[in-house]
């Protein structure tokens, strides 16, 4: 017989070592995070060395003054060892800066850089917090290009926010970036008399000493540029869709004539589902303000509209709630995966109502066949301040014609399976290109290029595939 005392006792003597020795972590390396996000259109845009993952955005607000004063939390994890990392902030003064409850040094520099360097380094991979305590006035964008807007006061002694690309920066800081999705809070109080209304679910609203408090969650990933916040002497209409999700709609003074559209946003989100999958989002509802703005916006689960806005506008920014909000584009260059899809929403619930779409695309090739103009519009990789120049005409035609190339079936698991295989992610073009050709089980990259990247009228064959050809 062999006895085992002696591995005993070798194996005692590991494990007491073991129990003796503490694993020091590795030396670390800071280095200051990029001061953008690296997109080709806008490479000051968001920061880099981090990864946000919740906001908690405490603000108050005076209407009369206009006077903002915020307290945000951002907590993120740091992607790389950090010596000191940016956050986007416009034109706010800003009080004091904390990372992990310690006093933080921090500077200004360019139109939005709040360059923070924090008390220690922060280790890579690890989860840290910062706070940051702020007023001012916020706003409006002096940029070109895209649907800038910033920081409004409305017809009521209001305030709204809403702007692409740019929007969250101008009233708390942010990685202002559509890559870094993150979680949203807002926590806002304003005197007793006005209501506020953001994104997600209303998570309660109290007034004492004549001072409302009301606080919205969005738990679900939100691009910044789609939160929003809207201050007003709303009329709420509340409502519930089949699953359980809660609608909230808010109509300013003057605005209230939409409540009929409103009131149609189950319908319109039942049939939107039946063409795309399960509506992706926590909450539902809209914002309809009495202000002429020059664009409505898809803020996440309550988009906001302009004065103008109607039943095609309601079914476009609907639509966007899975093109756009839930699955974001990771660069601006590639914003038909948000509009060319929206606005093909619309055509969809046309033929719901029993328009010919076929019949429909060839008078709008008629008509625009000899535009040079038209057809001069890319639609990837337009150049920026260009972006929606082409995704809401000429990307509906392309968008047919890519269905009228897939059939029926194919086409149907396209508007199915891009939402769901980048539920509430980024995606990119080449992303959705190849999406393309695997369900078609063939290289479509010709028709893609021909009606995506091209300058010019498509060829005949791309321009009438299947039942479009004359």
């Amino acid at each position: 017989m062999r006895s085992r005392r002696p591995v005993v006792l070798v194996l005692a003597g590991v494990l007491a070592l073991s129990s003796c020795t503490t694993d020091e972590p590795p030396p670390m390396h800071p280095s200051p995070g990029a001061s953008g996000a690296g997109d080709s259109y806008y490479p000051d845009d968001g920061n880099g060395g981090y990864d946000a993952l919740d906001y908690h955005v405490d603000v108050g607000y005076d209407p009369p003054s206009g006077r903002l004063e915020g307290d945000t939390t951002v907590t993120a994890k740091a992607t790389q060892d950090l010596s000191r990392f940016d956050l986007d902030l416009r034109g706010l003064d800003v009080a004091s800066v904390e990372v992990d409850g310690k006093p933080a040094k921090f500077s200004r520099e360019k139109e939005h850089e709040l360059v923070i360097t924090p008390a220690a380094p922060v280790r890579s991979g690890s989860a840290f917090r910062t706070r940051v305590r702020y007023a001012g006035h916020p706003g409006e964008t002096a940029h070109s290009g895209g649907s800038e807007h910033g920081w409004g006061r409305s017809g009521d002694g209001g305030a709204y926010q809403v702007g692409e690309p740019h929007s969250a920066s101008f009233w708390y800081p942010v990685d202002e970036t559509p890559r870094d999705k993150a979680a949203f809070t807002v926590t806002a109080h304003v005197p007793a008399g006005w209501t506020v209304v953001s994104n997600g679910r209303e998570q309660g609203s109290t007034t004492k000493d004549g001072q409302s408090t009301t606080t919205w969650s969005e738990p679900n990933p939100v691009a910044s540029y789609l939160t929003t916040i809207a201050i007003g002497r709303f009329t709420v209409r509340r409502a519930t869709l089949p699953g359980g999700t809660p609608v909230v709609s808010a109509y300013a003074p003057g605005a209230e004539v939409h409540e009929a559209t409103g009131g149609r946003l189950p319908e319109i989100l039942s049939f939107l589902e039946s063409k795309f999958g399960p509506y992706p989002q926590s909450a539902a509802g809209g914002v309809f303000l009495d202000e002429d703005m020059h664009f409505s916006l898809e803020t996440q689960t309550r988009p906001t509209y302009a004065k103008w806005a109607d039943l095609a506008t309601v079914v476009h920014e609907s639509a966007h709630q899975w093109f756009g909000d839930s699955v974001s584009l990771d660069s601006w260059s590639d914003i038909c995966l948000n509009e060319c899809f929206a606005s093909y929403a619309l055509w969809l619930w046309r033929e719901r109502e029993g328009i010919d779409l076929d019949q429909q695309y060839r008078t709008a090739v008629e008509i625009t066949e000899a535009s040079t103009g038209f057809w001069g519009r890319t639609l990837v990789g337009m150049g920026a301040g260009h972006e929606f120049e082409g995704v809401y005409d000429k990307g509906i035609l392309a968008m047919h014609a890519l269905r009228r190339t897939l059939g029926e079936a194919t086409f149907s698991k396209l508007l199915h399976t891009w939402p769901a295989e980048h539920r509430h992610g980024n995606a990119t073009w080449a992303d959705f290109e190849k999406l393309v050709s695997r369900l078609a089980g063939r290289d479509l990259h010709a028709f893609l290029t021909d009606w995506f990247h091209g300058t010019k009228l498509p060829t005949d064959a791309d321009l009438y595939p299947g039942s479009l050809r004359p």
